[in-house]
């Protein structure tokens, strides 16, 4: 075994600084990521701050461990933002959604992906209806757009995304749209009454 990681072991040049020397960059550049070099320390330096700002932790846990404060943030914040859209008070959820898609990314990399994509699919699809309901219908797409390219086979992501097109007047690709979520929850009513 030693062997092989001896035969596959290449050296790389590097500098460290920032907080407590912890951070590597590009020795002759000085950057996280040199396409000269062709050198990428951004993971590593996205651990290393992980571990700077959290000092008790000694290693990563394994990944069936999840930080149940970090989706109980998300929950929460999320839930407010549903409780101002409900009472019409579309800016103000548009925030609190906002702040949950900000907390739901902080999710450390060792962790569930099919849990941060289900957090934030939610989070960006709620911030894609206030919105809509703000006239924002381009920044309504491009939420839309987020969410099914983050969970394609969730069908209120196309729905939300040919709700903006409707109201961007795209019909065409409005109804493709709705097409494609009917393909992964043929009885979606509410997909249908857009058709």
């Amino acid at each position: 075994m030693q062997a092989r990681i001896e035969a596959d072991f290449k050296p790389v040049d590097l500098a460290v600084g920032g907080p407590g020397h912890a951070f590597a960059f590009c020795q002759p550049h000085k950057v996280e990521k040199c396409d000269v070099c062709n050198l990428d320390f951004t993971a590593l330096n996205r651990i290393s701050k992980i571990f700077i700002t959290n000092p008790n932790l000694r290693c990563p846990p394994p990944p069936n461990v999840l930080q149940q404060k970090l989706s109980q943030a998300v929950t929460n914040t999320k839930d407010e933002g549903n409780s101002l859209y409900k009472l019409n008070k579309h800016r103000e959820a548009l925030a609190k959604y906002n702040m949950a898609a900000n907390i739901a990314v902080q999710r450390p990399p060792w962790e569930s992906s099919a849990l941060f994509r289900e957090e934030l699919s939610t989070v960006v699809s709620n911030r894609s209806a206030a919105l809509f309901e703000l006239g924002d219908y381009l920044g309504a797409l491009v939420d839309a757009e987020t969410v099914v390219s983050i969970r394609r086979n969730w069908p209120k992501g196309h729905f939300r995304k040919a709700k903006a097109l409707v109201g961007l007047g795209r019909l065409p690709e409005a109804e493709q749209s709705v097409s494609l979520g009917l393909q992964f929850e043929p009885n979606n009513t509410v997909s249908l009454d857009l058709l």
